[in-house]
Formats: C-alpha cells, sequence, structure tokens
C-alpha cells in the first residue's frame, strides 16, 4: 500500500519558512561567512528554526551528540523522520544544503532533487543518496513513491517546491510548526495558492512553548 504524499515546516506568523535571501546563499556558497547578508539570513533563520536545533532527535540525527530536549516538540520531530520513506527536494533547497549539511546529510533515505540539470546520483555516507529529476514534479513524486515502498513521500522545499505539488493536487497532509516570530518578508508558504482547488481538514493541533504544531488533510476539490 502506498504511502502519503506530505510536507512538515516551520512558519512565522506571517507566512513566511524562510528570510528574504538578499544574497545569501550566494555569500555562503562563495565562503563569505562574515557578510553581513548571510548573518542577517542566519539570525531570521534561527529565529524561525531554533526552537528545533535545541531537540534531542535532531542532536542525534546530526550527529552533535547526547543530550537536548525531550517532550513533544521533539517528538514532532521524529515522527516526521519516522515516516519518512523518500524526499523530493527543490533545486535551490539543495544548493543551500549541499554546502551545509554534513558529509552524513540527515535524509538517510533517497531524496530526488527537481533540476533542469543532467547529473549522476550523489550518495552521502548514512543512506542518503540524491538523484536528480530534470523531467517534472510527477516523474520526480512517482520515483519517490517506488523508493519509498509503504513509508510517506515529503516534499522538503522550499516554498516553490510545496506549491507546485500543492497547486498539482498532489499533496495528502501537510504539518506547520507555527512560530511567534515576524518577517515582514520572505519565502511565503502559501503565495499564489490555488484555494479555489484545495479545502482543509484539521487532524490536530499541538501548543508547546516553542510554537504551535498544526497538522491538516488536503482535499482536492478538482479531484471531487
Amino acid at each position: 500500500m502506498a504511502g502519503k504524499v506530505f510536507f512538515s515546516v516551520t512558519m512565522t506568523l506571517d507566512g513566511y519558512i524562510a528570510p528574504v535571501d538578499g544574497g545569501a546563499m550566494q555569500a555562503m556558497n562563495e565562503g563569505r561567512t562574515h557578510a553581513p547578508e548571510y548573518k542577517q539570513w542566519m539570525s531570521q533563520w534561527a529565529e524561525l528554526q531554533g526552537w528545533a536545533m535545541g531537540q534531542a532527535f535532531f542532536r542525534e540525527n546530526l550527529k552533535m551528540g547526547s543530550g537536548g530536549k525531550t517532550g513533544p516538540d521533539n517528538d514532532a520531530l521524529k515522527a516526521v523522520f519516522d515516516r519518512t520513506g523518500a524526499t523530493v527536494l527543490g533545486k535551490r533547497m539543495f544548493d543551500g544544503g549541499e554546502g551545509g549539511w554534513p558529509e552524513e546529510a540527515p535524509f538517510h533515505t533517497p531524496v530526488f532533487v527537481l533540476t533542469h540539470e543532467v547529473r549522476e546520483p550523489w550518495e552521502r555516507p548514512g543512506g542518503t543518496v540524491f538523484h536528480f529529476v530534470n523531467d517534472g514534479i510527477e516523474s520526480a513524486l512517482e520515483q519517490a513513491r517506488k523508493a519509498a515502498g509503504d513509508r510517506d513521500v515529503r516534499i522538503g522545499g522550499g516554498a516553490t517546491t510545496i506549491l507546485q505539488y500543492l497547486n498539482a493536487g498532489l499533496v495528502d497532509e501537510f504539518s506547520v510548526t507555527l512560530r511567534p516570530v515576524l518577517f515582514g518578508a520572505g519565502d511565503a508558504l502559501f503565495g499564489g495558492i490555488d484555494h479555489a482547488r484545495i479545502k482543509l481538514e484539521p487532524v490536530s493541533s499541538v501548543a508547546t512553548e516553542s510554537g504551535t504544531h498544526l497538522t491538516y488533510r488536503v482535499r482536492d476539490l478538482a479531484a471531487s
């Protein structure tokens, strides 16, 4: 039995899942981590994602040693990892991670990267293999489903990639960790959403000191 297609992200109260780039990724790729644009981006990113970095599962998965917090926040992170059999990533998100992930990338499953390039698979220690797909989102999802077996496929981001799958009616469920942070601008999760096609059905809501974990089932009205 095929698993679900889902995404799980952290979002600001005003709807952004990443800060404005402003040249930060170029600075990182060039090793200019002292650049103001990179420092600004990292400061905002830490505000958004800092809750996860202190969790025990996050530390364990990135080989950062023992310790860290346990509880509902940690459980939410581990649940996403445990259900994921394969991941789909946009090229921009892959490019950002390629320079920032450790040698043992944190996926430990096949990852399918949406790109226009032709590139051989890139295998990393710990079970992560990046496959590069240049013939569309449906092809990437089909390959990810086969690789995942009866586990779920995660649409890992970024916002543009998630939106493509949502607007194509290909997402079954999603979870958002809503953080008490305001960016004012950035990568908007639902900017350009086909709201006439999508209906959301609440599944669960868990509030913690870090934020609120919201889960929704996605109903595709075009398929009704």
